[in-house]
């Protein structure tokens, strides 16, 4: 969670994979959007990735949607250093691809 001046501006919501090892699956991240660009997303990020790490996460996986309204989501996580891992065409539906980012700890 991140927080300004008392108020939540950010959360992640992350877990270990069920029936892996040192996967761990990020499910949520999100900001107020009237902080956007300043940060919060790139500290949420690497607060999670450091809890990861000292868990034994050896691999972090994301699910996104491959539509353009979802673009900077994956310039967020590309700038990140996550990488497309695989592609489930029209998953969501006709034209709307499911996209798996990954990025090895």
């Amino acid at each position: 969670m991140a927080d300004r001046d008392g108020s939540i501006v950010g959360y992640v919501c992350y877990g270990p994979t069920p029936m892996t090892e040192g996967t761990f699956d990020l499910y949520w991240i999100a900001s107020d959007p009237t902080v956007r660009g300043q940060g919060i997303g790139a500290s949420l990020i690497s607060g999670m990735e450091g809890d990861m790490r000292r868990r034994g996460a050896r691999i972090i996986r994301v699910e996104t949607s491959a539509t353009e309204a979802y673009g900077p989501t994956r310039g967020f996580y590309a700038s990140m250093k996550y990488t497309e891992e695989s592609r489930f065409r029209d998953f969501y539906k006709v034209g709307d691809d499911l996209i798996v980012l990954a990025k090895r700890l």
